[in-house]
C-alpha cells in the first residue's frame, strides 16, 4: 500500500513537472533553459516509475489517472518537439551544411571528377581505335543492340515505378561504394570512378560510331545533370576520407581520420536526395518520347540549379 508520506514527497515533483509543462504550453519549448530541459526529461522518467507503482495500489487510482494525463502531456511535448527539431535539422543540413561541406571539399571532388572524365576519354579513345574493345567492356548482347541502332532503355517506360526504384537503389549503391572504399587509402574509390567513367566513354563512343549519339545523350541528359555530379561528389567523399588517412598534417592520424570521416559522411549523405530526384527523372522522363530539345533544356536547367545550390548558398550558416 502506498504511504501518505511517499505521496507527499512525490507530489512536489509532480507539481514541478506540471509547472514546466504549463510554461512550455504558454511560451514554447525554446523558453526553457538547458538545465530546465534536463529537469523535464528527468522528471518524465521518474514520474513514469511513480505511475507504475501507483497502478499496483488499488487505493491510488485517482493519483494514477492524474499522472497518466500528466505524462501524456509531457510525452506529446517532448516527442513532438524532437520530431520538429529533427525535421528542421534535416532541412538545415540540405540547405546549408551539405553545400558548405562540398565547398570545403572542392579539392577531393575535383580529383574525383578528373578521374571520371579522364577514364571516360580513355574509354572513348580505346573504343574508337579498337572495335573489339567495346565488346570486352559491354558484352556482345549490348553491342549487338547498339549496332542495330536500338536503345536498351525502352523497357523502363512500361515499368516506371519499379524501374525508378531500382535505378535509385543502384545509384545510391554506387555512391556508397565510392565513399566506403575510401578506407582503402583511396584505391577503391579511384577504381570506382575510373570504371564508371570508362564505361560511360565506351558507351558514348560505341553509340557515336553507330550513329546513335542523339538518342543516347537525349536519354542521359535529363537525369545525368544530377546523377553524374552526385556520383563524382560521392567519389570526392571517398577521397576526402583517404586524405585524412594518408595526409593527417599536424593532427594525430586518428583525429585526422575522424575529421575527414565526418566531412565524407556528410558529403555522401547530401548526395542521396540528389540521386533520389535523378532516379525519378531517369525512370519517368529520360526514356520517354519527350522532345529532344526539351530534354536538353531540362538538363541545362537542372545543372544550373545544382551549381547555384552548391555554390551560392549563404556561407554564414553553419551546420
Amino acid at each position: 500500500m502506498i504511504s501518505t508520506r511517499w505521496l507527499d514527497e512525490r507530489r512536489a515533483y509532480w507539481k514541478r513537472l506540471e509547472q514546466l509543462l504549463d510554461e512550455v504550453g504558454q511560451r514554447g519549448l525554446s523558453s526553457l533553459r538547458r538545465r530546465q530541459l534536463q529537469e523535464l526529461g528527468l522528471l518524465y522518467r521518474q514520474i513514469g516509475s511513480d505511475l507504475a507503482a501507483l497502478r499496483e495500489d488499488a487505493g491510488s487510482v485517482h493519483y494514477a489517472e492524474y499522472l497518466q494525463r500528466l505524462l501524456a502531456r509531457a510525452h506529446h511535448i517532448i516527442y513532438s518537439s524532437a520530431e520538429r527539431q529533427s525535421r528542421l535539422a534535416a532541412l538545415h543540413f540540405i540547405a546549408y551544411t551539405f553545400p558548405r561541406i562540398f565547398r570545403e571539399s572542392l579539392g577531393p571532388c575535383a580529383v574525383s571528377t578528373a578521374i571520371f572524365l579522364g577514364a571516360a576519354a580513355v574509354g572513348a579513345s580505346l573504343t574508337y581505335r579498337d572495335p573489339d574493345f567495346k565488346t570486352k567492356i559491354l558484352g556482345p548482347d549490348m553491342v549487338e543492340t547498339i549496332e542495330r541502332r536500338q536503345m536498351w532503355t525502352h523497357s523502363i517506360v512500361a515499368i516506371k515505378p519499379v524501374a525508378s526504384s531500382a535505378i535509385m537503389t543502384n545509384n545510391m549503391s554506387v555512391a556508397l561504394m565510392a565513399f566506403a572504399t575510401g578506407v582503402s587509402a583511396g584505391v577503391g574509390t579511384i577504381y570506382m570512378m575510373a570504371f564508371n567513367g570508362l564505361l560511360l566513354g565506351v558507351i558514348g563512343m560505341a553509340c557515336a560510331l553507330a550513329g546513335m549519339s542523339l538518342p543516347l545523350w537525349s536519354f542521359v541528359a535529363p537525369h545525368g545533370a544530377l546523377e553524374l555530379p552526385a556520383i563524382v561528389i560521392a567519389g570526392g567523399a571517398g577521397l576526402r576520407l583517404a586524405q585524412g588517412l594518408l595526409f593527417p598534417g599536424l593532427l594525430a592520424r586518428r583525429a585526422a581520420v575522424a575529421r575527414a570521416g565526418a566531412d565524407a559522411v556528410r558529403l555522401v549523405l547530401g548526395c542521396i536526395p540528389i540521386l533520389f530526384v535523378a532516379g525519378i527523372i531517369e525512370g519517368f522522363v529520360s526514356p520517354t518520347d519527350l522532345a529532344t530539345s526539351l530534354k536538353f533544356a531540362m538538363s541545362a536547367a537542372l545543372l544550373v540549379l545544382l551549381v547555384v545550390y552548391l555554390f551560392w548558398t549563404p556561407r554564414k550558416n553553419h551546420g
